[in-house]
């Protein structure tokens, strides 16, 4: 189950501060209004991880969630806010160098994520016979890898940083170059509520724009060094003129 927390940055202040009543025809009433659930409680309850979407508690999610067609059925998405790629965190030395190689190994990754799925099917499709090994959060699978049980931790690029820098010898990890997929992340709404996401994306606009993007990549992601050209080509197409 997600955090749910009453956020009164000044993102969240901005939002609520600008949030008015959309007019509705009779047609759209079944539609939510969560603009004025938050203008009237001054606080946004943001899921972080943990809940399976849909989400019942929160009215935005923010984490590294991938926008699917299939999780689109459930729930609405605001603009694109990161592009990663999947891939394998490994031992130093370790004999699996690409894609082709994982064969006869066993391979964790996250139950229920995007990477689980595309693992599968990488592996079927490629006649690989390798075993999946599915794991309830990532420490487990950092700590099925240090310990020997399995040979990959499969997940998306920028977790796997962050859990390699967490090891008890970060230094005897590896990162495997080639992508396993691609995972575009964007914030999760509940569906149907246009005027939310409307200003979920006048928000995300604003920070595209004035350059804050750079500051907030800097202070989270500084250590990886620049935006890459790909991801600065996403903050410049997922802008939305006046």
């Amino acid at each position: 189950m997600p955090r749910r927390t009453a956020i009164r940055s000044r993102g969240a202040s901005a939002l609520a501060g600008r949030a008015t009543s959309p007019r509705v025809n009779s047609a759209a009433q079944t539609s939510p209004n969560t603009l004025a659930k938050i203008k009237s409680a001054k606080a946004i309850n943001v899921a972080f991880s943990g809940e399976p979407l849909p989400f019942s508690l929160a009215d935005l999610e923010c984490a590294n969630t991938t926008q699917t067609q299939s999780r689109l059925a459930s729930v609405d998405f605001s603009n694109l806010i990161f592009v990663d790629g999947g891939g394998f965190l490994l031992k130093a030395g370790s004999p699996i160098n690409s894609l082709a190689d994982p064969g006869g190994k066993r391979i964790a990754v996250l139950k229920g994520t995007t990477t689980e799925t595309r693992l599968n099917d990488t592996l079927r499709r490629r006649l690989i016979n390798a075993t999946v090994v599915t794991i309830g959060d990532g420490n487990e699978g950092l700590a099925m890898l240090e310990a020997g049980s399995v040979d990959a931790y499969a997940g998306d690029k920028i977790e796997l940083i962050g859990f390699a820098a967490q090891a008890k010898e970060p230094a005897k990890l590896a990162m495997l170059a080639e992508d396993l997929s691609f995972e575009p992340y964007a914030m999760a709404l509940p569906r149907n509520d246009s005027a939310l996401r409307l200003e979920v994306n006048k928000a995300l606009t604003q920070i595209y724009l004035s350059g804050e993007i750079e500051t907030i990549f800097a202070r989270w992601l500084g250590k990886l060094g620049r935006p890459s050209g790909l991801l600065a080509a996403m903050y410049f197409l997922n802008v939305i003129p006046d």
